[in-house]
C-alpha cells in the first residue's frame, strides 16, 4: 500500500481534550459507576436536579451539601466541584431556589457576571482556593454567565454543565431551553481512558434522532484543530448529538485490528471501544436525555473506520453509519489483516443506511496484489479505499440513494474544515430516516 504522510492522515482530528477537565478522575463514570439519570436540559427530557446529585437530606441535594462542605473547608474544593460536575452539574440549584456558583479561578478577587445582573459583576467570596457566590436568579433559563477578575479577564465556567459559543468565545448557561451544548466529564470504562462527552441538545430538548460522533473535542469548539467542524451550524432540527472525545490512545481505540506504519505497530482496541459506546455511553445518554427513535454513528478518518466497526459489532443497535474520509485501508498498510471493506463483504445486506465519502482522488490500482486497490502514490483522502468499499456494499445488496450513499468531493483535503463543509449531506439523510 502506498501511504503518503501517514501521521498527517491518521492523526487528523487527534487531540487530548480540554486542559480544564477534572484531571484526577473524581466523580468519573465507568462500567462500575452506573449511569446518570438526570441533569439534562431544562426544556424536555430530564429536568436538572433529578440526577445523582439530587439525593440529600431535609430537601437539600447531595450536590448542595457537598458544595457547602467545600465552602466550610470540610472537603477539598477541587474534588467537590469535579464530583458535582459529573452529577447534576454546575451551578447548583439550592433547596430554596438560589444558585451556587464556584470556581478555582486563581488568586485575587473574582466576580460573577451575567445576564441576570446586566454583566456588571457581583463579588465572589473566598474559601481557600474556592471563589464562590450564592445568588437568586429570577429567570435562570437561557441566562448566560462568566467569571471575571473585574478587568480584562473574562472566562466561561470550565465545569458548567450547559454552555455554548458566540463571537466572544465560550459562555456558560445557568439553565437552558434553547439549543445548546452540555458536557459530561471523565467518562470511562472497558479499560479505556476517561474522556469527555459533549452533547448538542436541540431546542427544548426535543429530539427523535440521536447521533453518536467520534472526535467530540473537534465537533463544536471553534478553537479546535483546523477550526473544528462547527457541527452545530449544520444540524437539522430534532437531532441530539453525543460527541465522544478522543484521547491520546486514539489510534489504538479507533482501529479494529493491528497494522504497521514505517515498521511501528498501532491499533487493535476497537472491540473495547465499541463496547464502551454500546454498554456505557449510550445507556448513560439514554438515561440522561431519553431514548431516541433513530440512532446513528459517525466519524471521520479513523473515526469513520471505527464507526463502521461499532455498527458491525452491534448491527441491531444502529440505523445509520456515517464515515467521512474513513481510513478503510487500515489493516493492509504494512500487514495483511482484514480491512473493514473485506469484513463487510462477508456480512450480506443488513437493515441500516450506510454513508461513505471522501475528498482527494486517485486511479486506484492494486500493484502489490493484496486485493486492496490503494497503491496509487498520488491518491489522497482515502478516496480509493472508500470507492472500493462502496462497490463491495453494492454487491451485498445495498441500493444507491436508498440505503447506500457515496459522495466524492474532488480534491478536498483531509481535515475538519472540509468535513464540516459537507457534513450537511449525511445529516439531511439521517434526519429523514
Amino acid at each position: 500500500m502506498s501511504w503518503a504522510s501517514p501521521l498527517l492522515l491518521l492523526l487528523a482530528c487527534s487531540g487530548s481534550g480540554d486542559p480544564d477537565a477534572p484531571g484526577d478522575g473524581v466523580g468519573s463514570v465507568s462500567a462500575d459507576g452506573g449511569a446518570h439519570d438526570g441533569g439534562a436540559t431544562d426544556g424536555g427530557g430530564a429536568d436538572g436536579g433529578s440526577g445523582d446529585g439530587g439525593s440529600g437530606t431535609g430537601g437539600v441535594s447531595a450536590d448542595e451539601l457537598l458544595f457547602r462542605q467545600a465552602v466550610n473547608g470540610e472537603v477539598d474544593p477541587a474534588e467537590a466541584l469535579a464530583t458535582i460536575a459529573n452529577r447534576d452539574g454546575l451551578p447548583v440549584q439550592t433547596a430554596t431556589g438560589s444558585f451556587l456558583f464556584g470556581c478555582l479561578c486563581g488568586d485575587g478577587d473574582w466576580f460573577l457576571a451575567g445576564d441576570h445582573e446586566g454583566w456588571v459583576g457581583q463579588p465572589m467570596q473566598r474559601a481557600g482556593a474556592l471563589s464562590w457566590i450564592e445568588v437568586d436568579i429570577a429567570d435562570p433559563v437561557d441566562s448566560l454567565y462568566k467569571f471575571t477578575d473585574g478587568g480584562d479577564v473574562w472566562q466561561a465556567d470550565p465545569l458548567s454543565r450547559r454552555y455554548d459559543y458566540d463571537e466572544f468565545g465560550e459562555y456558560s448557561l445557568v439553565r437552558a431551553s434553547a439549543a445548546h451544548l452540555e458536557r459530561w466529564f471523565d467518562i470511562g470504562g472497558k479499560g479505556l481512558q476517561p474522556r469527555r462527552l459533549r452533547v448538542r441538545v436541540p431546542d427544548g430538548g426535543v429530539f427523535t434522532h440521536a447521533l453518536y460522533a467520534q472526535d467530540g473535542n473537534n465537533l463544536f469548539d471553534p478553537d479546535a484543530i483546523n477550526g473544528g467542524w462547527h457541527l452545530q451550524d449544520s444540524l437539522p432540527d430534532g437531532i441530539l448529538v453525543v460527541g465522544i472525545d478522543n484521547t491520546v490512545d486514539r489510534m489504538e481505540e479507533y482501529t479494529h485490528c493491528e497494522d504497521r506504519i514505517h515498521g511501528t505497530s498501532y491499533g487493535g482496541w476497537g472491540d473495547a471501544y465499541a463496547d464502551f459506546i454500546g454498554e456505557i455511553v449510550r445507556p448513560m445518554m439514554d438515561a440522561a436525555y431519553g431514548p431516541a427513535d433513530t440512532y446513528g454513528i459517525m466519524g471521520s478518518s479513523l473515526g469513520g473506520l471505527i464507526s463502521y466497526h461499532v455498527a458491525d459489532r452491534q448491527p441491531d443497535d444502529w440505523d445509520m453509519v456515517i464515515s467521512m474520509s474513513g481510513t478503510m485501508g487500515w489493516g493492509s498498510i504494512e500487514l495483511h489483516n482484514p480491512t473493514m471493506p473485506e469484513i463487510w463483504s462477508g456480512r450480506g445486506h443488513r437493515p441500516m443506511v450506510l454513508y461513505l465519502d471522501s475528498g482527494g482522488g486517485g486511479t486506484c490500482t492494486d500493484s502489490d496484489g493484496d486485493g486492496v486497490p490503494d497503491d496509487d502514490p498520488t491518491a489522497s483522502d482515502n478516496y480509493c479505499e472508500n470507492a472500493w468499499f462502496r462497490d463491495i456494499l453494492a454487491e451485498q445488496g445495498y441500493e444507491f440513494d436508498v440505503d447506500l450513499f457515496h459522495w466524492h468531493e474532488p480534491g478536498a483535503p483531509h481535515n475538519e474544515q472540509a468535513w464540516g463543509a459537507r457534513v450537511w449531506r449525511p445529516l439531511d439523510i439521517f434526519a429523514n430516516l
